[in-house]
């Protein structure tokens, strides 16, 4: 059996001698190694006692424990000798500027899912690499704010039963698998092709009385299932792991929902643009799937600022279509028979 390419050697053949590709390829790899060190730490779980303890809170309001800030040093210590400008992280107020010449600029989310850390479910760390444009005007923060349609490499690292690394370069979605004999990512699955068509949906049903009109009456229609206008059944995940429903979504297809919705925080979405909707909606599109915000593409909206928080739909290609359907026709709930009407469910 063949041996399978090293994370090292797939990039080494990408670069092919061009110089900015080197840039790429070494940042991605630095990257590679803090992952490595953060593996070995999520893997310790209570054993490492003050990782699992809240330090207050970050800058955006969510709860930061310890672990979200070693895995931050981690991230910062493996950067300092990439060819990267600043580096924006979820853990840090503004951007910290490492070598202003160099030709890139790195967003982070170091530990995506930490809430979740003491129920052992996956979490990870998920990465965008962009182009710098900071040069020798210092610490401009509108340098960091770009497009994810800028972005030259995103991926994400999951830290599960296997320790997987998804990243892409802009020519397809590729997951390495750490091997734990060798301490390398091996090339695993190339080129991962998200199936078009799903039954298979993930959204936190506990929110329902919050959403807009457009996802209830989406949801309404998935859960009537063959009674219902899509006349199939549909299956419902929710792991509330960013890094874990991409995961999966990769390996079996299906779609992902995150909206805005009508509670005090929510309005503009939750989930951070640059350092998780942009890289997770990249890999998304790389693998031949979709990624929208609801109001469009996700990697076409202009950040305003560095932990600008965001709406977020991804997954099958024809399912995310789909829902712009739903947004575009205007749908209201009230106007449709209401699931469950009889029992009274889900009513608006």
């Amino acid at each position: 059996m063949a041996e399978l390419a090293t994370l090292g050697c797939y990039l080494h053949d990408w670069v092919n001698g061009d110089t900015g590709r080197r840039a790429v390829a070494e940042t991605l790899m630095s990257i590679a190694t803090a992952c490595q060190e953060i593996s070995t730490l999520v893997a310790q779980g209570p054993l490492a006692r003050t990782l699992g303890a809240v330090h207050g809170n970050n800058v955006g309001g969510d709860v930061q424990k310890g672990l979200d800030l070693r895995a931050n040093e981690l991230v910062i210590k493996s950067l300092r000798n990439a060819p990267v400008a600043c580096f924006v992280s979820e853990e840090l107020e503004g951007p910290l500027e490492f070598q202003i010449d160099a030709p890139l600029y790195v967003a982070i989310d170091p530990l995506d899912g930490s809430s979740n850390i003491d129920t052992n479910i996956s979490v990870g760390t998920i990465f965008s690499v962009l182009p710098s444009q900071l040069g020798r005007n210092g610490s401009d923060t509108k340098g960091t704010l770009q497009p994810g349609a800028s972005q030259l490499a995103a991926g994400y690292a999951i830290y599960g039963p296997q320790t997987a690394l998804v990243i892409t370069v802009g020519k397809g979605t590729q997951i390495f698998t750490l091997d734990p004999k060798s301490g390398e990512f091996r090339l695993t699955t190339s080129n991962v092709q998200i199936a078009e068509e799903t039954r298979e949906f993930a959204i936190n049903v506990s929110n329902f009385r919050h959403w807009d009109r457009h996802i209830r009456a989406y949801i309404d229609d998935c859960l009537e299932g063959e009674d219902g206008p899509r006349g199939a059944s549909c299956n419902m995940r929710w792991i509330a792991s960013l890094v874990a429903e991409c995961h999966r979504i990769l390996s079996r297809g299906g779609i992902f929902l995150y909206p805005a919705d009508a509670r005090s925080g929510y309005e503009n979405g939750r989930l951070r643009l640059i350092y998780e909707a942009n890289p997770i909606g990249w890999l998304i599109e790389q693998a031949g799937g979709g990624a929208i915000t609801g109001h469009g593409r996700v990697l076409e909206l202009q950040p305003t600022s560095i932990h600008q928080r965001t709406p977020l739909i991804f997954g099958s290609l024809n399912e995310v279509a789909h829902i712009e359907q739903y947004y575009s026709e205007l749908h209201s709930i009230r106007e449709r028979a209401p699931l469950f009407s009889q029992r009274g469910l889900f009513r608006a």
